[in-house]
C-alpha cells in the first residue's frame, strides 16, 4: 500500500498535457500582427486616461535610484488595480473568450487612438509639446513589460483549452505568438543590454557571477520538474534543457567575446550563415532524429545547439539598439527622428518576413536553430516587437508622463515576476485538472492567477523589494 502510495505520480494526466501542446501549426502572420496591436494599444489609451501619473515626478527628483513611491497605499492599490482592469484583464479577454473577435477589437482600438490623436492635435499643448517631447526610454521599458505580461499570461493559458491552440507553439513549420516569447525576451534584453549602450564589458569572473542565478533557476526546474513528474515536451529544449540556461549561454558567450555594438549586426548575420552551413553539412539529420545517447550533449540537443541561433539574434538586437538609443549619430537627435527609425525598421521587418515566408521558406522558430537559418523567423521576431515598441510611442503625441505604477512594478522584478509566474503555473497544474477545465473555470483560474501576479508584483514594488539578478 505504501509502494503504491509512493509510486503514484502528482500529475497522472502528463502524457496527455504533452500530447495536448504538440503537433500544433500555429496561426498566420496576420494574427500575429493582430494580437501585437491590442496589448500596446491598450497601454496607450490607459496610460492617456491616466490622471496620476504626474505625482511621481516630483518623488522620482528625491530619489535617483528610482525606489517605489512612498504614498498613501490604498491610492497605489486602487491605482494598479486600474491598471489590472485596463490592460492585462483585457489581453486576458482576447486570448480566450473573445479570441475570435481580435481582428474586430484591434480595428476598434485603431479607430479609437486615431481619433483621440486627432481630436488632441488641435490643442496647443500637443503642439507644443512635440519637439520637447523625452526619449524613447520610458517606452521601451513599457514595451520591455508587454513581453514579459503576454509571456506569463501564455504560460499558464496554453495548458487550458480555452486557450486557442493556433497561439501555441508550432512543432515545425509556421508561427504562433507563444513562439515569439523567447525570441522577444533576448530582443528585449538587446536592445538595453550592456553592450547596446557600449558599456564596459564585464570580466570573465563577473559575467560568470551575473549568470550564475540563471543557472541556478535552471537547475532548480530541472529538480522541480522530475521532483513531481511535470510535463515537459522534449521537442523544444531536450530533456533537461529549459530557458533560463539558454539566456545563461547567450549572457557568457556575449560577454566573453567583445564585439563592438556597430558591428555586432554583421556577426549576427554571419553566425546565423555560418549556422546554416553547418546544418547543411549534416548536423540537421542528427539534431531532427528522435535517437537520443545517453550523453548529456545528446539528451538535450536541441536546446545546447540553439544556442548559437538565439546568439545571432541577439547581437542583431544590441547592434539595433545600439543604432537607435546610443549612437552618437542619433543622440543629438530628437524624439520624433527616433519613432520614425522605430516604425521604419517596423515595416521592413515584416515586409522581409511576409517575403521570405512566401517566397523562401516558411517561418519556422524551431527550424531555425534546428534544421535551418531561417531567416524569416528572425525578421518575423523583430517586426513583432518592433511593432509593440512603435505603438507604444504613440503614447508620447499624448502625454509624456512616466510609465504606469503597474509597468514601474515589473521593470523593477522583470525577472523575479517570470519566476513567479513559473511557479504559479507549476502549482495550477498540480492542482488543476487543466485539460478538463470548463471555460469559465479557466477563466477565473487565469484572472486570479494574473492578479495575483500584478498584486505579488505590485507589493514588492511598493515596499522597495528588489530581486536583483545581474
Amino acid at each position: 500500500m505504501e509502494g503504491c502510495l509512493l509510486d503514484k505520480s502528482l500529475n497522472p494526466n502528463k502524457l496527455l498535457k504533452e500530447q495536448f501542446v504538440s503537433n500544433l501549426t500555429g496561426s498566420s502572420m496576420s494574427e500575429i500582427a493582430v494580437l501585437s496591436t491590442i496589448v500596446p494599444a491598450l497601454v496607450v489609451l490607459r496610460k492617456w486616461s491616466s490622471r496620476d501619473n504626474t505625482r511621481r515626478d516630483a518623488a522620482k527628483k528625491n530619489d535617483d535610484k528610482v525606489l517605489p513611491v512612498r504614498k498613501d497605499w490604498m491610492q497605489y492599490v486602487s491605482t494598479l488595480v486600474v491598471d489590472y482592469l485596463t490592460v492585462v484583464l483585457p489581453v486576458l479577454l482576447v486570448f480566450t473568450v473573445l479570441a475570435e473577435w481580435a481582428y474586430t477589437c484591434a480595428i476598434s482600438l485603431i479607430i479609437l487612438i486615431s481619433v483621440y490623436i486627432m481630436f488632441k492635435r488641435s490643442q496647443s499643448h500637443l503642439k507644443a509639446g512635440l519637439s520637447q517631447s523625452p526619449s524613447l526610454r520610458a517606452d521601451i521599458s513599457s514595451y520591455r513589460v508587454s513581453v514579459v505580461l503576454v509571456t506569463c499570461l501564455c504560460i499558464l493559458a496554453v495548458d487550458f483549452k480555452i486557450f486557442p491552440r493556433c497561439y501555441a507553439k508550432v512543432e515545425t513549420y509556421g508561427s504562433g505568438i507563444m513562439d515569439l516569447g523567447v525570441g522577444s525576451f533576448l530582443v528585449a534584453n538587446a536592445l538595453v543590454s550592456r553592450q547596446a549602450r557600449n558599456i564596459t564589458s564585464m570580466s570573465f569572473r563577473s559575467a560568470l557571477s551575473s549568470i550564475s542565478p540563471l543557472v541556478f533557476l535552471g537547475f532548480a526546474r530541472i529538480i522541480s520538474t522530475l521532483g513531481v513528474d511535470y510535463q515537459v515536451h522534449v521537442g523544444e529544449y531536450g530533456v533537461h534543457w529549459n530557458f533560463f540556461f539558454t539566456l545563461a549561454a547567450v549572457s557568457i558567450l556575449t560577454s566573453i567575446v567583445r564585439i563592438h555594438p556597430k558591428h555586432c549586426g554583421l556577426v549576427g548575420l554571419l553566425i546565423l550563415a555560418g549556422y546554416q552551413i553547418w546544418l547543411s553539412s549534416g548536423l540537421n539529420e542528427y539534431l531532427i532524429s528522435d535517437k537520443r545517447s545517453p550523453d548529456i550533449i545528446s539528451q538535450n540537443k536541441e536546446g545546447v545547439y540553439s544556442i548559437l541561433g538565439y546568439w545571432g539574434m541577439f547581437l542583431i538586437g544590441v547592434s539595433l539598439g545600439y543604432y537607435l538609443f546610443v549612437d552618437t549619430k542619433s543622440k543629438g537627435k530628437s524624439r520624433n527622428t527616433q519613432v520614425v527609425k522605430v516604425w521604419v525598421l517596423a515595416a521592413s521587418f515584416w515586409i522581409l518576413a511576409i517575403i521570405l515566408d512566401s517566397y523562401i521558406e516558411r517561418v519556422s522558430r524551431r527550424m531555425v536553430f534546428i534544421l535551418q537559418c531561417n531567416f524569416a523567423y528572425v525578421m518575423l521576431v523583430f517586426g513583432q516587437n518592433f511593432q509593440v515598441l512603435s505603438i507604444l510611442t504613440l503614447a508620447g503625441f499624448i502625454s509624456y508622463e512616466k510609465n504606469l505604477i503597474l509597468e514601474d512594478a515589473f521593470n523593477q522584478n522583470m525577472l523575479g515576476s517570470f519566476l513567479l509566474a513559473n511557479i504559479l503555473t507549476g502549482l495550477v497544474n498540480l492542482s488543476v485538472d487543466t485539460l478538463f477545465a470548463s471555460s469559465l473555470t479557466a477563466f477565473m483560474i487565469l484572472s486570479v492567477y494574473t492578479f495575483t501576479l500584478c498584486v505579488v508584483t505590485g507589493l514588492a514594488h511598493f515596499f522597495g523589494v528588489r530581486m536583483k539578478f545581474w
